[in-house]
């Protein structure tokens, strides 16, 4: 395993993104309070906040309620996901004149690769960065970097003094810095882990560097610890490119969709949109699940499996049938607070073989409607809209319907 001795890695990670992006394309919410929702509902939660909204004590995840009567002054605004989608574009055209951008870690962070030349002078180079975002985008996005040995030291470093921060974790001066750190503010130390490294007496940082290798794989019970040691002591770890294994989208329901009648009007939906982004990566799916949760949190789950499959019409008769299932197995007015359907056990099309049985009428109408969903989704990319679709539409709750931005996903423009 190879260790850096020098600042390898330098993350770019922007402060309060949604909300700063709309302060940029907003100049009226500049130096207010903004907070950004996912639809317009009083039932849904904050999913960003600015740095004004902040010092106010919101957070994110505040539900619209609460934040209403916690600050009075806040404006709301509804994600705009293509808008932070172009931004997202630009500010990686912006960084990559400066320096190539390895790897895009999610609508706000970037991280880059600094040669050897340019490490002595890392800082520098990072103030660039920072100067170049600020001159070519706008001053409202302003971003943290973070240089380190590799991309966790960095990606914690650049969280180190958020907003608009700039610190470098030299490999020479570890731990350092990172002793002063609480244990959640470690990329990798999710609550289960938390809980179990304090069974194991492990409640700070200095416990936790001071644990061996073969200690902290034992702790979280695979080779996931192993590699979190490493990155903490300023190790080069390369990690194995995930392989994709589902495509599907959720939706909370506002409060008068919730009912079986709601939720399969919204599933079509959401089904459509992850059926043309499952064809768009060139995969058929072999199983269609389905999850509705109550107000506690209780799910109902089912799945309905079949031969691969990737049109719309042939993928909704199978949610048709999933929906009955929930008809009968469900208390009668039963409410449903949210949604997900999830494509699943994916098979590449090129994997798919000739059927033998070609020429029957099935086969030839299954090749007709396959053809037809391809033809939809040229049409639909096209004109920014569902122009075409199978069966009724609905305008879903909230007034947005197009692709939301997933932590590690970030939407293509036919997404939208």
């Amino acid at each position: 395993m190879r260790r850096p001795t020098g600042l390898e890695r330098l993350y770019v990670d922007f402060d309060s993104f949604f909300a700063s992006a709309e302060q940029h394309l907003q100049p009226r919410l500049r130096g207010r309070p903004v907070g950004v929702i996912p639809v317009e509902s009083e039932h849904t939660g904050l999913i960003a906040v600015s740095r004004e909204a902040k010092a106010l004590g919101l957070k994110r995840g505040t539900f619209v309620r609460d934040a209403k009567r916690q600050c009075p002054g806040l404006v709301l605004v509804t994600a705009r996901h293509e808008r932070y989608v172009d931004l997202h574009k630009k500010i990686v055209e912006t960084v990559e004149r400066l320096i190539p951008v390895k790897a895009v870690c999610s609508i706000d962070e970037v991280v880059c690769e600094l040669s050897p030349s340019e490490q002595p002078h890392a800082v520098a180079l990072a103030r660039r960065v920072k100067a170049a975002i600020a001159r070519e985008i706008g001053p409202s996005l302003t971003c943290s970097v973070g240089l380190g040995p590799n991309e966790l030291l960095a990606k914690i470093a650049a969280e180190m003094e958020k907003p608009d921060g700039l610190v470098a974790l030299h490999p020479d001066d570890l731990p350092g810095r990172l002793l002063s750190l609480p244990l959640k503010d470690i990329p990798g130390v999710a609550k289960g882990n938390a809980a179990r490294l304090a069974r194991a007496g492990v409640g700070d940082m200095e416990a936790l560097w001071r644990l061996q290798p073969k200690e902290m794989r034992r702790l979280w019970g695979s080779v996931e610890g192993e590699r979190l040691w490493m990155g903490l002591h300023g190790y080069a770890v390369e990690r194995p490119e995930t392989q994709r294994r589902m495509f599907g989208h959720g939706r909370v329901l506002p409060a008068d969709w919730r009912h079986l009648g709601g939720a399969y009007a919204c599933a079509r939906v959401l089904l459509v949109k992850a059926a043309s982004r499952m064809r768009r990566s060139d995969f058929a799916a072999r199983a269609l699940a389905l999850w509705l949760t109550d107000r506690s949190s209780a799910g109902w789950y089912a799945e309905e499996r079949f031969q691969p499959t990737w049109d719309d019409p042939s993928l909704l008769a199978r949610l048709a049938k999933l929906f009955d299932l929930a008809e009968r197995e469900l208390p009668p007015r039963s409410l449903s607070r949210s949604i997900h359907v999830t494509l699943h056990d994916l098979v590449p099309l090129n994997e798919i073989g000739n059927d033998l049985f070609a020429f029957t009428p099935e086969a030839q109408l299954k090749r007709r409607l396959e053809y037809l969903s391809l033809l939809a989704d040229r049409l639909n990319a096209h004109y920014r809209g569902t122009l075409l679709h199978w069966g009724p539409w609905t305008t879903l709750p909230g007034g947005y319907a197009g692709a939301k931005i997933a932590f590690n996903r970030i939407p293509d423009a036919e997404d939208f």
